[in-house]
């Protein structure tokens, strides 16, 4: 499923048959439009013609590769946001592809149905962002983003603002776990430098603060090994 009642317009750009077929055979099933291209210039002449609203974009590429093909892309004004698959699960390459301009990143070999997940997530956000008032609800919590504010059973929360930007996060990837890093890289843009345990000392703030009377009970679920996600109840 998408995101919205009509279908997302997706460009995948993979030098790689096999990937750049699977993806887009499976991202089609997914009810997805899909168009593709096999290289960086194929790339940029895609997503001029066709506009899509995601590029799925592979990152080692002969001619140009994605982090170019971004910029480029940015400097021609086009903000359509950009799906990173990248072969090396080197965070030097994840800090350059959020730097130039993308949205997020899938380390090869990857599983389909993380790639949809990671897309829909994406989605979520930015069309949020270009087609509401600002305002995100998970269950019985209220986030206005113009107001910068929280509610929970119509109780103002106060959160600081690293508090603010995990729970903004949380809440639009709803029902999907998010590891750690993942947590580091969107809300604290790799700035933080110390031990990924402070992941958990700010989820456990945000439980505390968001524990208040009336409430439907604890909203964010840990995956041991894995991450966190937020829904309302947990299976």
């Amino acid at each position: 499923m998408t995101p919205s009642a009509s279908p997302a317009r997706l460009l995948v750009v993979d030098d790689e048959p096999n990937i750049r077929d699977l993806l887009a055979s499976s991202l089609r099933f997914a009810g997805f439009e899909v168009v593709t291209a096999e290289n960086g210039r194929q790339a940029l002449q895609e997503a001029k013609n066709h506009a899509p609203d995601l590029i799925v974009l592979d990152v080692m590429m002969p001619d140009l590769d994605g982090f170019t093909v971004t910029r480029k892309l940015r400097a021609q004004g086009m903000q359509m946001p950009i799906l990173f698959l990248t072969a090396r699960d080197d965070m030097t390459d994840k800090v350059q592809g959020l730097t130039v301009g993308g949205d997020d990143y899938v380390t090869k070999p990857f599983g389909l149905e993380e790639v949809v997940a990671r897309i829909n997530a994406i989605l979520r956000r930015t069309r949020q962002v270009d087609g509401d008032d600002g305002v995100i609800r998970v269950g019985d919590i209220v986030l206005n983003e113009d107001a910068y504010e929280v509610r929970r059973a119509d109780q103002l929360i106060e959160l600081s603002p690293t508090e603010f930007k995990l729970l903004r996060y949380l809440m639009l990837n709803e029902g999907r776990v998010v590891s750690k890093m993942q947590i580091l890289d969107h809300v604290w843009e790799y700035d933080w430098t110390g031990d990924a345990a402070i992941v958990e000392s700010y989820i456990s703030y945000l439980r505390r603060k968001l524990d208040v009377p009336g409430s439907s009970g604890d909203i964010i679920h840990t995956r041991r090994g894995v991450g966190y996600l937020l829904r309302e109840k947990d299976a």
